[in-house]
């Protein structure tokens, strides 16, 4: 009899040590499921794919073209066509819904007249950008007041010599009026007043702007940092504005007049590809590449 019932309770623990040992190697493989399910979602949220384009300011076309690239290299399945056009192109072509990201170097309900179709724009404050009044080599002045400007661009000065200059007519060299920088210009340094229309040359594109206050005698335009390259800087005198230079360090200060914010806009809150480009694009990754180019990170700017 007893050796019946000791039979009986070594059935029972050996069913029950079974059950247990099937139940710990379920947890076990559920465990590594979970764990397969976790990795697998981590790589899918790192699958960043797709074609967007960029487009707009000429003068943060640098900055982003460089950024572009280093995404790619990051990201192979994504591309960032990147495109100049001016802040005016960029803003009014993401509001169309033609580009994923319009650039500008103004806000954006300052370029568009219909105020509801600015409401739908998404504001992504990338950097602070600075500008130069700059002249051709061969004017040798190189500070000049507020009102001074405004008299040149007015068209009240029209020679050199009035400035402080050598005997020497002013050729001015201005942008197109759909350019941010242009706006920025007449904004900050103008002080919202207009230039006198039809004086001087207009160009298209910061770029234009660099080469022909190379070849033209007597010029003054203005370009955003990012283009004075220690080579141009050789070619072209750079005019500090009532005695401040324009440097990194005084406009993050705020003690020069002449800068911006850089913004991209989307159409909505950004999603997908275009999302990450722009998460990337303020990334402390980027801080380096940002003041490499003349641009001021946001994280290093007193607003």
């Amino acid at each position: 009899m007893k050796s019946k019932k000791m039979k009986a309770l070594i059935c029972v623990l050996t069913i029950s040590l079974m059950a247990g040992a099937f139940v710990g190697c379920t947890n076990k493989d559920e465990g590594k499921e979970s764990n397969n399910q976790v990795s697998s979602g981590e790589q899918q949220k790192e699958k960043i794919e797709g074609t967007i384009t960029s487009l707009g300011s000429t003068a943060l076309q640098p900055l982003v073209e460089e950024v572009a690239n280093n995404f790619r290299a990051k990201y192979p399945d994504a591309i960032v066509n990147v495109q100049g056009g001016g802040s005016g192109a960029g803003i009014n072509q993401v509001s169309e819904g033609t580009i994923e990201i319009g650039n500008s170097d103004v806000p954006a309900e300052e370029k568009l007249k219909d105020e509801a179709k600015a409401k739908e724009l998404v504001n992504h404050e990338v950097c602070a950008q600075g500008f130069a009044l700059v002249t051709s080599k061969d004017v040798k002045i190189d500070n000049l007041t507020k009102d001074q400007i405004k008299k040149i661009f007015k068209g009240e000065v029209t020679n050199w010599k009035e400035v402080g200059g050598e005997d020497k007519e002013i050729n001015i060299i201005n942008r197109e009026a759909s350019s941010g920088t242009r706006a920025t210009f007449v904004k900050s340094v103008m002080d919202g007043e207009k230039e006198k229309e039809g004086l001087g040359t207009t160009q298209t594109s910061s770029g234009g702007v660099r080469t022909s206050l190379k070849q033209i005698q007597g010029g003054i335009g203005y370009l955003a940092l990012s283009y004075l390259s220690e080579d141009v800087k050789k070619e072209v005198n750079v005019i500090k504005i009532d005695g401040t230079e324009a440097t990194i360090a005084n406009i993050g200060e705020k003690k020069y007049p002449f800068w911006s914010y850089g913004y991209m806009y989307t159409k909505g809150e950004a999603t997908g590809v275009t999302k990450a480009f722009l998460d990337y694009m303020v990334s402390s990754e980027n801080e380096a590449v940002l003041e490499k180019a003349g641009y001021i990170p946001m994280s290093k700017f007193k607003k």
